[in-house]
């Protein structure tokens, strides 16, 4: 995969704990989150499974966007997802990046 902006959502399960992010190297972040190499909120929470991601041409516009749905409420973020991903699946294995590793 390229290098492009991303802003991502990490979800823990339907409905579950939501981490939002921005990346430029989406595999990349993918693999550091889902082997626990970033200590903090997604290791503790258990957050690997990709649910939404949205592409830019920049960095900063993806950057803005992440900050923008950082303060959306709650049922906002959940409608955001189910409207492309009603299911809840991992997008990651659609780009090839493989699955979320089970939770134990």
């Amino acid at each position: 995969m390229e290098r492009n902006p991303i802003v991502y959502i990490l979800a823990s399960a339907k409905h579950g704990t939501l981490y939002i992010g921005v990346t430029s190297n989406l595999a990349k972040r993918l693999h550091e989150h889902r082997e626990g190499l970033i200590k903090g909120f997604t290791s503790r929470y258990g957050l690997t499974r990709l649910v939404h991601f949205e592409s830019f041409e920049d960095m900063t516009s993806a950057i803005l966007r992440e900050k923008q749905l950082k303060k959306w409420r709650r049922d906002w973020k959940l409608n955001l997802i189910e409207a492309t991903n009603p299911s809840w699946i991992d997008l990651a294995e659609g780009l090839g990046l493989g699955t979320a590793i089970p939770q134990r």
